[in-house]
This record gives structure tokens, C-alpha cells and sequence, in this order.
């Protein structure tokens, strides 16, 4: 994914973190080299055991202290308010129930904590957001690992107590015929 420029997105999304990061659905460790050194650690939680091998694996040579553990959106392994931040990368489309990570989130972060977000999101045309509803009721979740095409994540961000920053909306990879997982969103918000 990097080969498509996942990587200049990575490095926007993480730019200005500080602090304490939690890392929600770390995969196998593609956004640790990206960390500004402000960063003074990440709790890097990923549900998949061999990824999170992989995570591990990547924890060693990052820039800064990550540290890898088992764990849901849904049920965060942290403390209330023990972070300063929080990143979620092609995650949110994948948990099972989008309203309560995002409550998780909320409530693991300090007042003033900041989270950091890059997710596909639902279309802004009728026709498209069609083709991402028949299937996210159909094939999709299951071929994508719980993947929904059609999530609108911004909205729920700022339903679920987030302050939300402006977001920047885009079509990756920007080919010429869109994909319905082309629409994104890269934004943060603040915790309230």
C-alpha cells in the first residue's frame, strides 16, 4: 500500500502528535516509522495475533518507544485519560461496532486529547454511495475483513463528543475508475 503513497498520508496523519499515542488496529506496524519524535510512546493495540507479530516486529526498529498489546476499539486494554493522543488508519471501516470504539476512544483519552484519523468513508455521490450499500450488505464485509465501504466515519466522530478539526477529503488511489474504497477522509478532532 505504501508503493501507492499511503506513506504521505501516514506522515500527515501523525504529524504534530505529542505525547503519549494510542494506536488503534496497528496492523503489522505500517505507520510506526512515520512517528515524529514529540512522540515519547505509543501503546500500539492490535486484535490479529500474526499481525500483531508483525507489529512487533516493526516495534523494534521505529523511531520511537512502541509497545505492542492484544486488544478491541471496543474494549481499549488503558486507563480513563491515560492518552494525550489517539491514531486510527483503516480501522474504523472494520470495527464490528463503529459507536462504541469511538465511545473507547473518547473516554481513554485526557480532556484536550487529540484523535488522528484516515479512513475510506462512505461517497458523496448518490450512485456510488448505491454501489457501497449493496456491498456492505453483501460481499464485502467478508471479503475485506469486516471492511464497510460506506461508513460516514467524520459524522460519527463528532456524534460520539469530538470536536472535529477541518478534514481533508480525497479519492486514493486516484485511479480513473473509483473504487469504493476511493473516497477518504484524513482529519483529527479534539476530545471535549
Amino acid at each position: 500500500m505504501d508503493r501507492a503513497g499511503a506513506a504521505g498520508h501516514r506522515r500527515r496523519l501523525l504529524a504534530g502528535l505529542s505525547g503519549r499515542v494510542l494506536e488503534v488496529g496497528a496492523g503489522s506496524g505500517a505507520d510506526f516509522p512515520h512517528y515524529p519524535a514529540t512522540v515519547t510512546e505509543v501503546v500500539a493495540v492490535e486484535p490479529e495475533p500474526h499481525l500483531r507479530e508483525l507489529a512487533r516486529r516493526a516495534a523494534a526498529s521505529a523511531p520511537v518507544p512502541v509497545t505492542v498489546v492484544a486488544g478491541t476499539a471496543e474494549h481499549l486494554p488503558a486507563a480513563d485519560g491515560s492518552f494525550d493522543a489517539a491514531v486510527c488508519a483503516l480501522v474504523l471501516c472494520s470495527v464490528p461496532d463503529q459507536g462504541a470504539a469511538l465511545a473507547e476512544l473518547h473516554r481513554v483519552l485526557r480532556p484536550g486529547g487529540r484523535l488522528a484519523f484516515w479512513e475510506h468513508v462512505r461517497a458523496g455521490t448518490p450512485g456510488r454511495a448505491r454501489v457501497q450499500d449493496v456491498l456492505d450488505r453483501t460481499v464485502w464485509p467478508r471479503l475485506a475483513g469486516g471492511c464497510h465501504t460506506g461508513r460516514d466515519t467524520a459524522a460519527a466522530v463528532a456524534a460520539a463528543g469530538f470536536r472535529l478539526a477541518p478534514v481533508e477529503r480525497f479519492r486514493w488511489p486516484d485511479t480513473r475508475l473509483p473504487a469504493p474504497t476511493s473516497p477518504h477522509v484524513l482529519g483529527s478532532a479534539v476530545r471535549a
